[in-house]
């Protein structure tokens, strides 16, 4: 007798991406999603009743934040959840045909904690902005040097195991929630690994590196969060 698969759900925080959730939810891997749960973080064009079209579990977040999206989200799959979460964003950026490659470290035991990594993969031309670039290779650098994980990337389109993102413990409300991620990961030693995956132009405007003052903001908040992970706890003494 063949062991069950592991049961995987989706997470996607969505602020009006009515032109775009369609089209990802229906991208979807079938059977190796199980469900699909869509925050509706306050959007006011018809993001909810699209999602619920196309299958999606849809919860509502008032208060604004990518990192508050997700936590309603996983609040939603408590009751019956997953083995793995895969978290990928709704403006059709993330490419749902990657989800297998983004699994597969999991699904093979090497790793607790996978992110995709659009620097490893192929990316559109213009498709990651020259901001966004530009935080991203500060904020990975500085995880090497403190935490000793090689990181490229803190992409959005990432896996966890379940169990594991339960010992992390994740506050963040906004833009600081994927690296709080990645530096608690790090801390707790959780094995990590990355993947390539390609990474298309969003459909819409990005709400962050869209504008130049949201990519200021995110890079503040991404590197304050790093910040204030080392002033609470000490530099690591054993990075991996």
């Amino acid at each position: 007798m063949t062991a069950a698969a592991p049961a995987v759900d989706v997470v996607i925080p969505a602020l009006d991406e009515a032109d775009s959730i369609g089209l990802v939810l229906d991208s979807l891997p079938r059977p190796l999603i199980r469900s699909a749960v869509v925050c509706d973080n306050g959007s006011r064009d018809r993001t909810a009743e699209i999602a619920r079209a196309h299958g999606a579990v849809v919860v509502n977040e008032p208060r604004r934040g990518y990192g508050s999206a997700c936590l309603r989200a996983l609040r939603a799959l408590e009751p019956d959840p997953p083995d793995i979460v895969l978290f990928m964003d709704a403006d059709r950026s993330d490419d749902p045909a990657d989800a297998a490659s983004v699994l597969e470290p999991i699904f093979r035991g090497r790793a607790d904690l996978v992110i995709g990594s659009r620097v490893l993969g192929e990316r559109e031309r213009g498709a990651l902005t020259p901001q966004a670039r530009a935080g991203n290779w500060v904020a990975t650098r500085l995880i090497r040097a403190l935490y000793g994980v090689r990181a490229t990337d803190l992409g959005p389109f990432r896996a966890i195991r379940w169990a594991a993102l339960a010992e992390l413990g994740m506050r963040d409300p906004d833009f600081g929630w994927t690296v709080e991620m990645q530096v608690k990961a790090a801390r707790r030693g959780l094995r990590y690994e990355e993947v390539p995956v390609r990474y298309r132009k969003r459909i819409g405007r990005s709400k962050i590196s869209g504008t130049l003052s949201g990519a200021v903001a995110a890079g503040v908040k991404i590197l304050g969060t790093i910040a204030r992970d080392v002033a609470r706890h000490g530099r690591p003494t054993r990075p991996r």
